[in-house]
């Protein structure tokens, strides 16, 4: 494999006009919204003085976007996608201006953060399910890698710069100047894709429930989609060590915050690396055995990380670890939007990032219940082991997925979900 073939594809950048806005969009809201991500912990924090609130606004923001992604996939299935993606991004940017509002009064209320919390991630589920079921309608079915990776490389940046750059404007200007640049930057990317073209349903809409329903057939009885769901529950519930950071690096690692910073940072850099030398991931053959192979990478390197003892050493395995995850989501994204017919990508797509929001939540707790049992270092070692045994489960038993394709035919031979 030559070198070029290694380097990011940007072909749909260069082809298609709907997606350059839309990346520039996502990159710029990428951005913003890691900005926000800070503040809003830093803010409740100086508002409470307390770790318990800080989780609890999470929580509260996770549950309300866990119910917007079910919810949006249905709505982006029955609905203009184009509309739903303004409209949502439309409402977002009105309730970071109130949070900016509130955070710059003399005396910030903690109600309504906690009030805010609920529109913002219902209404980024809505919205996040409607934006990656629109992807496939504007580039064609052979760059759909190609648009995944370049949406992970932005993410993946956004992980990495976002964090700092809020902590530099929080000990400045303040919080408040970090949610008034985020919705600023919701506003700029309505600008961007206001000219897109209508992304309208295929179908007659049907009742939500029975709509959703069938969302959760197809899954069912595709074994390429439900592999591809079931293969990211070992990764994410069983070998997801980030909530056991602070206590490994004081007690295996010798270290401080510093520490910790350098191992929340290292699965980012991997990732970034990983998500540029993704051109292999749209010229591969067997995208199916690609996609578990980098599962296993995810696993083993969690495994090493474990074992490792040493922090340049861990650092490494979790790089490698970043990038094994980074080929993976590449490769799941456009597996699932290859394999998925067109009137189901919002309800297939929901699904997908609902189970990604909940795994890792899942992964992080179970984490540390494991801890308490097994130690830092013994859980982390076991859950990358399960992972790796659950990843060979699911290749043995699913031949379909070990034969998934991206050059084959987009959905071949589905079973009816009528």
């Amino acid at each position: 494999m030559r070198l070029g073939e290694l380097v990011i594809d940007v072909t749909p950048l260069r082809t298609s006009p709907a997606y350059r806005r839309v990346f520039a969009a996502q990159t710029l809201t990428v951005l913003t919204t890691a900005l926000t991500n800070v503040a809003i912990n830093l803010h409740v924090y100086q508002l409470t003085g307390s770790s318990v609130q800080v989780g609890l606004v999470s929580l509260v923001f996770g549950l309300a976007l866990l119910a917007g992604l079910l919810a949006g996939g249905v709505l982006a299935d029955r609905l203009d996608r184009r509309r739903l993606i303004l409209g949502t991004r439309s409402l977002v940017a009105l309730v970071l201006a109130g949070l900016a509002v509130n955070a710059a009064m003399p005396q910030p209320l903690l109600g309504i953060v906690y009030l805010a919390a609920v529109p913002a991630g219902g209404i980024n589920g809505l919205g996040g399910s409607a934006l990656m079921a629109a992807i496939p309608a504007l580039v064609t079915p052979a760059q759909l890698t190609a648009a995944g990776a370049l949406f992970t490389v932005t993410s993946q940046f956004g992980a990495m710069v976002g964090p700092t750059i809020a902590g530099f404007i929080a000990a400045g200007p303040g919080v408040a100047t970090c949610f008034a640049i985020d919705a600023a930057g919701y506003l700029v990317g309505i600008a961007l894709m206001w000219f897109i073209p209508p992304l309208r349903a295929e179908r007659e809409p049907q009742h939500p429930l029975r709509s959703l329903a069938e969302g959760f057939r197809f899954v069912r009885g595709n074994q390429v989609v439900a592999g591809l769901l079931l293969i990211d529950v070992w990764a994410m519930v069983f070998a997801m060590p980030y909530a056991l950071f602070p206590q490994l690096a004081k007690e295996v690692f010798g270290g401080g915050p510093s520490t910790v910073g350098l191992l929340y940072t290292a699965p980012a850099v991997g990732a970034f690396i990983g998500a540029l030398a993704s051109g292999w991931t749209g010229r591969a053959r067997h995208s199916g055995r690609a996609l578990i192979a980098s599962v296993l990478v995810w696993g083993l390197a969690i495994t090493g990380f474990g074992l490792s003892g040493h922090l340049w050493l861990g650092l490494l395995c979790l790089a490698i670890a970043g990038l094994g995850d980074t080929t993976s989501e590449i490769l799941r994204r456009a597996l699932l939007q290859h394999y998925t017919l067109d009137h189901l990508q919002g309800r297939v797509s929901s699904l997908w990032l609902a189970q990604a929001t909940s795994g890792a939540a899942v992964g992080n707790a179970e984490a540390g219940l494991a801890a308490r049992l097994l130690g830092g270092s013994g859980a982390v070692v076991g859950g990358g082991l399960v992972c790796v045994l659950g990843v060979c489960l699911v290749a043995a038993t699913m031949p379909r997925l070990r034969r998934a394709s991206l050059q084959g035919e987009r959905c071949p031979s589905l079973p009816s979900t009528a």
